[in-house]
């Protein structure tokens, strides 16, 4: 039997959290898991993702009731599903965002683009110190020494992929940004 907490239930969940806390959750989530699931494989992800984003949503949830901030309007798997799919497309966002920079091809160098003269490798340089040493260091470790962004991150001390990641994207847009002010026929003459 699962808990239907309408629009003046939310008490009623309060009190059922309150005496048997696991087996409110468990019939909760038994009930609401299928439809978070099939949402989040819908819109891009998989179960893995959907168990996380429920018990994420059931924790926000918990929190609300316990602290009595919780005002329903519809039923609890109503209201969670709200909640799982808001935090999906924000997690979604972020993940597009962020697989679109790992999948950043760079061309590979070729030997006419090898055959740089000394004039363009200084030129190249200049640019790269104008960035700072930690940017400079994460570009060379990322496309010059192959390393991967697990590595740099736990290199250059980043907390996860994530933040290193999003250094790295902000250190090569600096640099595109500079090298873009100097026009392509400046950089070969």
């Amino acid at each position: 039997m699962y808990p239907t907490v309408s629009i003046n239930k939310a008490e009623q969940l309060r009190e059922a959290l309150l005496t048997s806390r696991e087996k409110t959750l468990e019939q909760i989530y038994a009930k609401t898991y299928p439809m978070v699931v099939h949402y989040i494989k819908q819109h891009g992800g998989n179960a893995e993702d959907a168990k996380d984003v429920l018990q994420e949503a059931l924790i926000l949830v918990y929190e609300k009731v316990m602290v009595d901030q919780l005002t329903l309007t519809s039923s609890i798997t109503t209201y969670l599903m709200a909640i799982c799919k808001n935090l999906w497309r924000t997690e979604y966002r972020k993940r597009s965002k962020f697989d679109s920079l790992d999948d950043y091809e760079v061309d590979q160098p070729t030997d006419e683009t090898l055959a740089d003269t000394p004039q363009q490798t200084k030129q190249l340089m200049q640019y790269m110190e104008a960035l700072g040493q930690k940017c400079k260091d994460i570009l060379v470790d990322f496309y010059y020494h192959n390393l991967r962004m697990e590595q740099i991150s736990v290199k250059h001390q980043y907390r996860t992929i994530h933040s290193a990641t999003v250094q790295k994207f902000k250190c090569l847009e600096r640099l595109r940004k500079a090298v873009s002010s100097f026009s392509y026929n400046q950089f070969l003459n």
